[in-house]
């Protein structure tokens, strides 16, 4: 089996998660973005993938946790 990878990458109105060359989803925050990944990285297990996920940590987006806006997210 091969590797699935997704990258949660920041984008001026939110977030998406890349994988193989697509980011077809808008999300608000970063912790939808990650969640939405995983949820593939799930199903890419049970078909034998090597699965590697990779977050941004606060510096990228808005520059807070979750990556929401100031009065949502978690400074």
């Amino acid at each position: 089996m091969g590797l699935a990878e997704y990258m949660i990458v920041s984008e001026p109105d939110g977030w998406t998660v890349l994988h193989d060359g697509n980011a077809p989803h808008r999300y608000d925050t970063k912790e939808a973005a990650f969640e939405a990944a995983v949820a593939a990285a799930s199903l890419a297990i049970r078909q034998g993938h090597e699965i590697h996920v990779s977050v941004p940590g606060r510096d990228a987006g808005n520059k807070t946790a979750l990556g929401a806006k100031d009065s949502q997210g978690v400074q």
